[in-house]
């Protein structure tokens, strides 16, 4: 297995989360969506915190997820996401071992 993923982690402004999932959803769904070089996308609601929002991203190989970064989509979201955040998200990545096909 080559593929490459990453845990993206988002703390918003207080009260901000549901103003963060819709940039994302105008910016990056249709974005992924239409990405090859990603194979897996899960952009899930932290149940613990009301502010925190979790991505786990899958990609074809660590190039793929380092072209998406350069993309207008991509450009477009961090400017109308930023002031929505707390900071910088938590990145962690990842070589996935094993999967299970959908």
């Amino acid at each position: 297995m080559t593929s490459f993923a990453l845990i993206v982690r988002h703390q918003t402004q207080p009260g901000k989360r549901d103003e963060v999932r819709k940039v994302w959803e105008k910016h990056m769904a249709p974005a992924v969506a239409a990405n090859p070089g990603h194979t897996a996308y899960f952009y899930c609601f932290d149940n613990a915190d009301p502010d925190s929002i979790s991505a786990f991203q899958q990609y074809a190989n660590a190039e793929a997820s380092q072209e998406f970064l350069k993309t207008d989509s991509y450009a477009a979201y961090l400017e109308e996401v930023e002031p929505l955040l707390a900071g910088p998200p938590q990145v962690t990545a990842l070589t996935p071992v094993w999967t299970k096909e959908a």
